[in-house]
């Protein structure tokens, strides 16, 4: 399951490509970040390629190929995940310096949305997260150097400082799913300027991140 500019691109096995229709024709918005629910479904937020106020949504691609609006009034919509028992789900939009909660149901969807936790604009602005298998939820923060481990409480407990300013994403990996992996950006930096931005980095935290959630198609 891949998300393209205007919409969605299904793999088979055999690494054949499967086009679905656009779920959009404006060619000034484009997707941007999302993850599947504990139920096989894929959620995928957009932007505006001028960042527009209000302008991105979040949809959700089912198992029958069915696109649905799952809310609008975005402006970066970024990351997302979800607790180890699935009833919350964790959200971003990027200029609120906020990650937000929703509950969650496979009947309900995402629902009563309410701050998790406020981020200082000193700190970074939040971006892709992931959720460990303890509850904590791990924040990149662009144009922070650092990605933020939240307990479920909304307690900061954990600092992961990175040597360059554009933190965009993090996920757990390895065989122990130990790992943790952050990507980088070098958008906007002149040539010679924080050389390592861009890559990719990796730390052992000492907690272990829970497996991808599947796409159920």
């Amino acid at each position: 399951m891949i998300a393209v500019e205007r919409g969605f691109v299904l793999e088979d096995s055999t690494g054949e490509l499967h086009v679905l229709p656009e779920v959009w024709t404006d060619d000034t918005l484009r997707m941007n970040d999302g993850g599947c629910d504990p139920d096989g479904r894929f959620y995928c937020g957009t932007i505006a390629y001028d960042q527009a106020p209000g302008r991105a949504s979040l949809y959700r691609l089912d198992a029958d190929g069915t696109v649905s609006l799952e809310f609008g009034g975005s402006t970066i919509s970024n990351g997302l995940g979800w607790s180890p028992d699935g009833s919350i789900a964790y959200y971003v939009d990027t200029p609120t310096q906020r990650i937000d909660i929703f509950d969650y149901a496979k009947d309900t969807g995402l629902t009563s949305r309410r701050r998790f936790v406020e981020i200082p604009e000193g700190d970074g602005s939040p971006d892709g997260l992931t959720v460990d298998a303890e509850g904590g939820v791990w924040v990149a923060l662009y144009g922070g150097s650092a990605v933020h481990r939240y307990r479920p409480d909304g307690v900061l407990d954990g600092v992961v400082e990175l040597p360059v300013t554009k933190v965009t994403a993090c996920t757990f990996g390895g065989a122990d799913l130990d790992q943790l992996f952050i990507t980088t950006s070098r958008e906007h930096l002149a040539d010679g300027i924080q050389p390592a931005a861009g890559s990719i980095f990796t730390t052992t935290p000492g907690v272990m991140g829970l497996p991808a959630a599947p796409f159920v198609g």
